[in-house]
């Protein structure tokens, strides 16, 4: 028992430090924090509901770990008369952000061994992809709004360097069908 008080304190020692080294950090984060929660203020303001939107959806079809979904249905439902622009902004910046890992997989194509060839992925399911995509062309792009697998679809394209202006185009028609689904569902549901 006495051993268990003994670690106890040693414990709440470490913490106190830390807590200490901690404090000379504060006043390097209050700035960042402050600009944080201004953006973040601003950007949930209804005037820049669109930007926001097209900020979020672009950011949503790159490889960060986003979803534009509820933002796009958030937008609607408190602004019914929005539903046009929120389908179109939300379709075109998740098209750019899709290019944006288009343009990384073709960025990533021209990274050489040291004999100055391409590095060629390995893995079973990449060479597996690779071939889909070799079938199947910059139609795949299509599927380029499914969760996990549309990244890697937009990825492999731009390794493949399928051509950017079909890829753009079949990403749009399958993102737009997907936001085009939400909002049809987002206005049955809420009446409009």
């Amino acid at each position: 028992m006495g051993e268990a008080v003994k670690c106890g304190v040693v414990g709440q020692r470490g913490t106190i430090e830390a807590a200490e080294n901690l404090s000379s950090i504060v006043p390097i984060l209050n700035p960042m924090d402050a600009w944080l929660t201004a953006t973040i203020n601003w950007l949930s303001l209804p005037e820049v509901g669109l930007t926001t939107l097209g900020l979020i959806s672009f950011l949503a079809a790159t490889w960060l770990p986003l979803g534009s979904e509820a933002a796009l249905v958030g937008l609607v439902v408190v602004s019914p008369d929005l539903l046009w622009p929120a389908w179109l902004v939300a379709t075109l910046c998740n098209t750019l952000g899709g290019m944006v890992s288009w343009a990384l997989g073709a960025g990533l194509h021209r990274l050489v061994d040291a004999d100055g060839n391409p590095k060629t992925p390995t893995g079973r399911g990449l060479q597996w992809g690779m071939a889909q995509l070799d079938k199947i062309g910059p139609k795949a792009c299509l599927l380029a709004w499914a969760p996990v697998v549309g990244d890697v679809i937009c990825t492999l394209a731009g390794w493949r360097q399928l051509p950017p202006v079909a890829c753009a185009l079949y990403m749009a028609v399958g993102k737009g069908l997907r936001y085009g689904v939400i909002l049809a569902g987002t206005a049955s549901w809420f009446n409009y």
